[in-house]
């Protein structure tokens, strides 16, 4: 009997004050508030409601009633107290619960359920599951596989905000996240890019605004970046209402990284003349000061400690924390009208995109064949249209200072057989006299070409194969595609650059 395997004289019996571990989890949105001393159905409905042991009317709830609940004494409830106010009736129900897909019945529905029979009124609103991180090749980490990641040695050596960072921009509802030790370098390369901003801003008299709302701008470059900001910040809202936080970091990563350090800061940057730093222009350093702080503000809940050091470092703010400056409220339209051409508005946004679209063509064209990104070029425009071709004079200093290219009107007289751009409404041509050896860059991308094609070919040959089909691992036939992918792409740039050599 079982009474002999343990002893003679020994009786085993059920302890009746322990709860199977999901049953007690499932209590504690309410029972750490200090439930059931305290509990209130009046917070639920209006009406004191009073239930049996049976659930029929007669009784208030008490602790008799789930006899296995533990009842604070009167002295730890009384620190369960703020201002007088219970906590229970302060914070039961919450708002949303953020939990792994995983527990959703094993915890989540336990809490629902509990929640309802107990307080009468579910512990949460809205339920947001997201996914479960993984190893690299997507298996679930395991210490007996080997392959768990601690996130203490990943914080050490990329920063725990970089590590942040990444868990918000992986997050995609539906998809687990996949562990890439690239991406969260790729973050930390981030934050110190957010240090060379505040560093360009220290070294050029930019300092903390002093305004929530967005400052009076008069300069093309700045009407542009403030409506850039309204812009983001309503993109921010809607993915945050939309629960979609990858879809935020996203938003301020791009406006961050693109609009205001590679774009913004270059175009304000002061020019040199004779050999000597111009000061920039107080409008540009009080708007560029806004910027940056609504950019710390709105990244703040991503990486929390290099915008508090960066917040204190740019100014002083009374000894505010960045926790409690007010989330960005612009109160400036976007895209503010910027010029009128004949009868047609043109406004900054589009003004600026037509500028950064052109820029990243040249930028381009010179890579693909080989121009020294320094290097200072001359180009024709052919083919122009109306109306930002009409407003070259007003961006020539912009081309001529970010994209290193002084653009000038076709007279027919320059070589048409130069490097030919196509940039917004209408074609550049650069002529390559003394820049590069044509002959030489023609034989370089054409062995290229050839290489590359044998390359593509080889994996498409294997692809089409039907037993490496059949036989290959799931992620071996990824792969393959992902290589004949790139490999195509790569044979169609440099056959562009070929075509652009004429």
């Amino acid at each position: 009997s079982a009474q002999k395997l343990v002893g003679d004289g020994i009786v085993l019996s059920r302890d009746p004050d322990v709860l199977d571990t999901w049953f007690s989890s499932a209590l504690w949105p309410f029972a750490t508030l200090g439930w059931p001393e305290k509990f209130s159905p009046s917070l639920c409905d209006g009406e004191v409601a009073a239930r049996s042991d049976d659930g029929g009317a007669g009784s208030e709830i008490s602790p008799s009633t789930m006899p296995s609940a533990r009842s604070p004494s009167p002295s730890s409830f009384d620190k369960l107290r703020i201002d007088g106010e219970d906590l229970l009736s302060r914070h039961y129900p919450g708002d949303v619960l953020v939990s792994g897909f995983d527990i959703l019945f094993f915890w989540n529905a336990r809490m629902a359920m509990q929640g309802l029979h107990f307080m009468e009124a579910p512990p949460f609103k809205t339920m947001y599951l997201h996914g479960l991180v993984r190893a690299a090749d997507g298996s679930k980490m395991s210490k007996s596989k080997g392959n768990a990641v601690d996130p203490l040695i990943l914080m050490d050596k990329y920063g725990t905000d970089a590590l942040r960072f990444f868990m918000a921009a992986m997050e995609s509802q539906g998809r687990d996240i996949k562990m890439d030790e690239s991406r969260v370098e790729g973050y930390r390369n981030f934050a110190t890019k957010l240090w060379n901003a505040a560093r360009f801003c220290q070294a050029n008299g930019i300092g903390a605004s002093t305004s929530v709302a967005a400052p009076a701008a008069e300069l093309a470059v700045n009407r542009w970046i403030i409506g850039e900001v309204v812009e983001t910040l309503a993109k921010l809202n809607k993915a945050f209402a939309e629960y979609r936080f990858d879809g935020m970091a996203d938003c301020i990563y791009h406006f961050a990284w693109g609009t205001f350090c590679d774009w913004y800061l270059e175009l304000i940057k002061p020019s040199f003349l004779d050999g000597e730093k111009q000061d920039m222009d107080p409008e540009s350093k009080l708007v560029a000061g806004w910027v940056f702080d609504q950019i710390l503000v709105m990244l703040h809940p991503f990486m929390p400690f290099i915008t508090e050091e960066l917040w204190a470092a740019m100014g002083d703010r009374g000894g505010n924390l960045i926790i409690h400056a007010k989330w960005p409220e612009p109160g400036a339209p976007a895209n503010p009208i910027l010029f009128s051409v004949g009868n047609e508005a043109v406004d900054a946004k589009a003004y600026f995109d037509w500028i950064i679209k052109t820029i990243v063509a040249v930028r381009s064209a010179r890579n693909e064949v080989g121009i020294s990104p320094g290097q200072r070029l001359t180009a024709s425009l052919t083919d122009a249209t109306p109306p930002f071709w009409d407003l070259l004079p007003e961006a020539q200093s912009m081309f001529e200072r970010v994209g290193r290219i002084e653009i000038t009107p076709f007279d027919g007289a320059v070589d048409t057989s130069g490097l030919r751009i196509a940039v917004p409404g209408a074609t550049l041509i650069v002529s390559l006299e003394g820049t590069i050896d044509l002959k030489a860059e023609r034989t370089r991308l054409t062995a290229g070409i050839t290489a590359i094609s044998k390359e593509r070919d080889s994996v498409a040959a294997r692809l089409n194969n039907p037993a490496f089909m059949e036989k290959a691992k799931p992620e071996a036939v990824e792969k393959a595609r992902a290589d004949h992918a790139e490999k195509a792409a790569e044979v169609g740039r440099l056959q562009a650059a070929l075509m652009r050599l004429g």
